[in-house]
């Protein structure tokens, strides 16, 4: 499964790395985030624990993971590995590139699915994927462009 999210944003790429790597900050400007909680910060290792909701009409359903995390500012990029949670092994990079009107920001979700009998690679790709992955991430990338957009 591999999901990819870009957006463009009318802003300085800096300014849109920086709001995309501080994402103790996410919960304060993206309302669909419930939590991101650092549990880690030794020896150069960041382990962040990440909860948000995924509307849907009528209800929100909560999600939870658990991901190292390694920012790169020279490159504009945030690693991810999800190490617990259901999209454990789940890699995402973000990274944000500089484009004639401002910023490119892009965020690339890359799974093999849960570890599910006969299911789990069907799961990622038709639901986990699409339905989950791609409505929170296109909601973070747009929470973003607002924040950095309005200052």
């Amino acid at each position: 499964m591999r999901v990819v999210d870009r957006l463009r944003i009318a802003a300085a790429p800096d300014r849109v790395f920086a709001a995309a790597s501080e994402v103790a900050r996410w919960p304060d400007f993206l309302p669909h985030y419930r939590w991101v909680r650092e549990l880690d910060s030794s020896g150069g290792r960041r382990v962040v624990e990440m909860a948000a909701w995924r509307p849907f009409p009528g209800f929100r359903w909560p999600t939870w993971w658990v991901s190292e995390m390694t920012v790169e500012p020279a490159r504009r990029e945030v690693r991810y590995r999800h190490v617990r949670g259901i999209t454990t092994g789940m890699d995402v990079w973000w990274t944000v590139r500089a484009v004639e009107d401002g910023a490119e920001a892009e965020i690339v979700h890359q799974w093999a699915g849960p570890r599910w009998p006969l299911i789990g690679k069907a799961a990622a790709a038709w639901v986990i994927g699409p339905v989950f992955i791609h409505s929170i991430a296109s909601r973070t990338l747009a929470g973003i462009q607002r924040l950095v957009e309005q200052q």
